[in-house]
């Protein structure tokens, strides 16, 4: 498959800049992707679009205060410091934003009396980073919440890029399918006889790059830490029995499901069930792959050719969900981190 398969324009101008005033007043885009029907609504109407015995999974995932602000310790030239990955107590993966950041450099955090050195280089400007001490004092005094790169506009109140639900400090993103929902609304759900289930995936800044790769099977996918525990699975599959459908919340859920359930499968449980697993995924969903478990999926609009928009073509169909992106371009959607969602089922 050639990754330009996956390509879509966007103007400028449908990229969400900020979220809108109520997190369930966004619009939603339902399709039916075995026929291909799009019908529109305002995100609080998903309620009625679920049904009693439903599990709605979502991931209880935190954004991290992962931007930090740096000084070289020997001229004082700035730095900028966005943590990817925790590695130990001390040490990072991290992208370092400034000049001439080469093995060894020393970084100094102002008023902080932590430091931190560049251990090694990786590609473009990815780094290894070792902090002098552990530093949750350091993020939650001066770490702030990164914004994709595609958002210009100051955000106002920092809890707009977390989910209400948000428990497990630990992402470079947002698992932006969740950030519609209310409490009010997740209330509603459950009275409605929809069971919730909670998973954890911990979001790199690698889910939201485009793939630079021409052929989709030379990408090297990146590797998350997920989590899915023993009651969240026991829910999952009792309303598997009930007859129920799995509905993920975000293709962040989607993957850490997928990823459980060819761990029952690997462990000769029963075809259609999730197992309890604690580990790094680096599963890569493009079309042709075959679901074990998710029947439904809330989303968002993703960027031209990248690997979110490659595991809904997977779900849905190539060519209906390109379909279903033009005909949201025709009725104004709002695309990417804080734009609109879609119900695909």
């Amino acid at each position: 498959m050639n990754v330009a398969d996956f390509d879509y324009d966007l103007p400028p101008r449908f990229i969400a800049q900020t979220p809108v005033e109520r997190r369930d007043s966004s619009r939603l885009l339902h399709l039916d992707r075995r026929t291909g029907a799009i019908s529109h609504h305002i995100f609080a109407d998903i309620a009625a679009l679920l049904r009693p015995d439903d599990v709605l999974v979502l991931n209880n995932t935190r954004v991290m205060p992962a931007r930090l602000q740096a000084r070289k310790a020997e001229t004082g030239g700035r730095v900028e410091i966005l943590l990817l990955t925790k590695l130990d107590e001390r040490r990072w993966e991290a992208l370092v934003g400034g000049r001439n950041i080469r093995e060894g450099l020393e970084l100094t955090f102002s008023g902080s009396g932590v430091t931190c050195s560049i251990t090694r280089e990786l590609d473009k400007s990815r780094r290894l980073i070792e902090f002098s001490e552990p530093i949750d004092r350091l993020l939650q005094a001066s770490g702030e919440a990164p914004l994709p790169p595609y958002i210009s506009a100051a955000l106002a109140d920092s809890e707009r890029y977390q989910t209400v639900y948000s428990a497990i400090t630990g992402s470079a993103a947002a698992p932006t399918a969740g950030l519609h929902f209310t409490r009010e609304l997740l209330d509603k759900i459950q009275r409605r006889g929809v069971e919730l289930a909670n998973c954890t995936l911990h979001i790199g800044l690698d889910t939201f790059q485009p793939v630079a790769a021409e052929r989709v099977e030379d990408h090297k996918i990146h590797s998350e830490y997920a989590r899915l525990d023993r009651a969240n699975s026991e829910v999952i599959n009792a309303g598997i029995r009930k007859g129920g459908r799995v509905i993920a919340v975000g293709t962040t859920s989607a993957r850490a499901l997928e990823t459980a359930a060819k761990r029952a499968a690997d462990e000769n449980q029963e075809r259609r069930a999730v197992a309890p697993f604690a580990d790094h995924t680096d599963l890569f969903i493009t079309p042709g792959y075959r679901w074990r478990i998710v029947d439904a999926m809330v989303t968002n609009f993703h960027l031209p050719r990248s690997t979110l928009l490659m595991m809904l073509s997977a779900f849905a169909g190539r060519e209906v969900m390109l379909g279903a992106y033009e005909c949201a371009k025709e009725m104004d959607y709002r695309f990417y981190s804080f734009g609109d969602a879609m119900f695909v089922d």
